[in-house]
């Protein structure tokens, strides 16, 4: 039987360290042995090098084996069971007892194989931890303390206690997952790493997944040896290239992890995983500085620890962002409140604390149509000015925060006195309109545990990611940024933008309004002054007219033989002057009607309407030989009168142009048409009743189709076709007080169609 170990090899340089295998190193620390089985099965396919040490029983002579034939049938049979389990509970491990020596086996499936890692009990009893006293010692510390900040320091004196480490520290990762230690319980002698930052580089992303995936890791000697993992060297089965062990508590570390370690001096570590929403929120990293074999069931106390921290650390974020929301709200009600209260706010109360309360800001300005309105700490009025034309054209109609101003905007590197920080709300009054609220730059010295920078050292294979050789404060002096802004603080600063727009739309609305006003009476005005002229019209003017046409008349009844010929000329020029005079002011007086007169519909058969047209123009159908078809006309709601009219009109016209030596021919059909085919911009969704006036006239070119309904558009001579160019535009006029339509098409010598579009609903 031939035996290869399954160790990976691979070089980890500054090319592939971000993605350097460490779930698979094919070997394992030394303060234990690990078996592996095949799931559903009691064959050792693996198994780690140092076997003989812990059980007398060498790789060669375990490889291939049974379970059974290695420990006690009994025990074997049990563990059979106990593997079978579809959860494996690890606070609760199987005992295996061989040699007069309890082994501690933690168990977890890998793939398609059970692992079995035995790790000899230190005193060889069952130590089972104090669950309730510990329990009550977390919930004593939880009730005492005032933040999170507190309790993440009674964690770590009470971790401490329990697993005897020499140092023991709480991480907290920022979003770049740089860590800062914020709570320390350490040996007196011991020099302090508190308030201290690591950068994300000191644990790769890899090494995070596994800290979510397995949330305890323990390294008993940094000087261990690794022990290589064995497996039967089968070419046939291609399954036994590698084991992962993400999951193993006997896993060994990444070279450069130990390297750093040493570098730092420690002897053993335990770290255990902090998670908020399946992200790592922090570590508690436990020191020692000499070896440290921490049993199992104290390991499972550190890490109820963790557990009772990872309870409160969502609660005790929520319930400060709770204290510090309810101060923002009520600086935003008080806010609010003076708004509402005052038509000119800008103008009076701009300078108002709660202004800044709101946000906590240490400045604000509002850019209302040019002008400047400004509270607290802010820059001068001309920086101001660039900056909101700088934001006005980078976030048009939109809303913006930052905590580091320059990064979007390098001239504020000037300003970060005032304005290293922002919130930014755009506002649709102005061109440059908008309010900002800033903050100051926080100058913030960083105290990084070494140089960040020398993560990436040169060695003869030219570079790698190593672990820092200097654990040395160095500080970092951090300018030009300020206080992040909390999600409450920029709720708010939202809320209030939202209110000052609409306050600034209800001044607009009432200057309009009074605009409005002003303009209504100043047509109120014109109205009445044109009501006096249509008096004018019907009683000043026609008065005199009417006389006129009778003295012309008798003038020429008269015969006077005295009279010239040039006179009796002149005086039926001044008789057919006046008539027609006559005949315009009439029109205009019905076009007039027609916009102002009371709008009462009624539901009426327009067959009855066409009827009554035709009997009205009897007389003319007749003298001019004309003939009138009309399909089935529908029942609408109408302006009776109007709707009269307006047949008088189209018929009348399609009785007045006609060809010489034709008869006029006027056909009316109808139908129901979709909006979209009616020939208007204005045209609303629904449907429309289509009634088209055919006749066989002398139409008119196609550019007159829209000017036809203009008032005064004339497109013949007066002499040959008599009218006033009134009459298609109140027809026009009656449609749009029917919220209706009017259209004309013509073949210029061959005829027009006047279609009527009136609403179905």
């Amino acid at each position: 039987m031939n035996i290869k170990d399954i160790v990976n090899r691979d070089i980890v340089n500054l090319t592939n360290c971000e993605s350097e295998p460490i779930h698979i190193p094919g070997s394992i620390q030394p303060h234990g042995f690990l078996l592996g089985i095949r799931k559903g099965n009691s064959r050792i396919e693996f198994c780690s090098a140092n076997s003989a040490e812990y059980i007398g029983i060498g790789p060669e002579k375990v490889l291939g084996k049974d379970i059974s034939e290695i420990f006690p049938a009994e025990q074997a049979s049990r563990f059979t069971l106990y593997a079978a389990d579809e959860t494996i509970d690890s606070a609760k491990p199987f005992v295996f007892d061989l040699n007069a020596t309890s082994f501690n086996t933690t168990v977890h499936q890998s793939g398609g194989n059970v692992i079995l890692e035995l790790e000899p009990f230190p005193d060889g009893t069952l130590n089972l931890p104090n669950l309730y006293s510990q329990t009550r010692n977390f919930v004593s510390i939880m009730e005492k303390s005032s933040g999170l900040l507190d309790l993440c320091q009674e964690v770590a004196d009470e971790t401490r206690g329990i697993t005897g480490y020499d140092r023991v520290m709480i991480y907290r990762f920022d979003e770049q997952y740089n860590g800062e230690v914020i709570a320390e319980s350490r040996r007196e002698d011991l020099v302090s790493f508190a308030n201290q930052k690591y950068p994300h580089t000191d644990i790769p992303a890899q090494a995070r997944e596994l800290y979510i995936r397995n949330p305890l890791r323990m390294i008993a000697d940094i000087d261990y040896v690794p022990v290589p993992l064995l497996t039967i060297d089968d070419t046939t089965d291609k399954g036994n290239h590698s084991l992962d062990l993400s999951l193993s508590i006997l896993r060994s570390v990444s070279p450069i992890h130990i390297e750093y370690l040493k570098n730092m001096g420690v002897g053993a570590t335990l770290t255990i995983s902090l998670l908020q929403n399946q992200k790592l929120w922090g570590l508690i990293a436990c020191h020692h500085y000499s070896p440290k074999i921490l049993p199992h069931y104290t390991r499972l106390s550190a890490l109820l620890q963790g557990h009772f921290l990872t309870s409160q650390i969502a609660v005790r974020e929520v319930a400060e962002e709770y204290n510090i929301g309810e101060q923002v709200d009520k600086a935003l009600v008080d806010a609010l409140s003076i708004l509402h209260e005052t038509e000119n706010f800008m103008e009076a109360n701009h300078k108002s604390p709660a202004l800044l309360k709101l946000a906590n800001a240490s400045g604000a300005a509002i850019c209302y149509e040019g002008t400047l309105y400004t509270n607290g700490l802010v820059p001068s009025e001309t920086e101001l000015l660039d900056l909101f034309r700088f934001m006005a054209n980078t976030y048009p109609n939109q809303t913006f925060e930052t905590e580091n101003l320059s990064e979007i905007y390098p001239a504020a590197k000037s300003i970060s006195k005032y304005a290293a920080g922002i919130i930014y709300h755009s506002m649709v009054s102005g061109e440059n309109d908008g309010i900002l609220w800033f903050r100051q730059e926080k100058i913030e010295t960083i105290n990084w545990a070494g140089n960040p920078d020398k993560a990436i050292l040169p060695n003869e294979d030219g570079f790698r990611l190593s672990p820092r050789k200097s654990f040395e404060l160095w500080m970092e002096t951090v300018k030009d940024r300020s206080a992040p802004w909390r999600k409450s603080e920029i709720n708010a600063a939202s809320s209030f933008s939202y209110a000052l727009q609409e306050h600034i739309n209800y001044r607009v609305i009432r200057t309009q309004e009074a605009q409005n006003r002003t303009l209504n009476e100043e047509l109120r005005l014109a109205n009445k002054e044109l009501s006096n002229l249509n008096w004018i019209s019907t009683h000043d003017l026609k008065e005199p007219l009417r006389k006129i046409q009778i003295f012309a008349s008798k003038v020429l009844d008269r015969e006077d033989p005295d009279l010239s010929v040039q006179v009796k000329d002149s005086v039926e020029r001044m008789r057919f002057a006046a008539e027609k005079m006559q005949l315009l002011i009439e029109d205009i007086l019905t076009y007039s009607k027609a916009g102002t007169m009371e709008k009462t519909f009624v539901v009426t058969d327009l067959d009855d309407v066409l009827r009554n047209v035709v009997s009205e123009l009897q007389d003319t159908i007749d003298e001019k030989g004309a003939t009138l078809q009309s399909d089935k006309l529908p029942s609408i709601e109408i302006i009776p009168f109007q709707v009269h009219q307006l047949f008088i009109n189209l018929i009348s016209n399609a009785l007045k142009f006609v060809k010489t030596g034709e008869h006029p021919a006027i056909r009316i059909t109808t139908g129901i048409v979709d909006a979209a085919e009616v020939p208007s911009e204005k045209t609303a969704s629904g449907r429309y009743h289509a009634i088209a006036f055919h006749d066989n006239g002398i139409g008119f070119e196609a550019e007159y189709e829209n000017r036809i309904f203009d008032i005064f558009q004339r497109l013949h001579p007066a002499h040959k076709y008599p009218g006033t160019g009134i009459g298609l535009a109140i027809c026009k006029k009656i449609m749009e007080n029917h919220r209706g339509f009017i259209g004309a098409k013509s073949v210029f010598g061959q005829g027009s169609v006047f279609t009527i579009y009136f609403p179905v609903a």
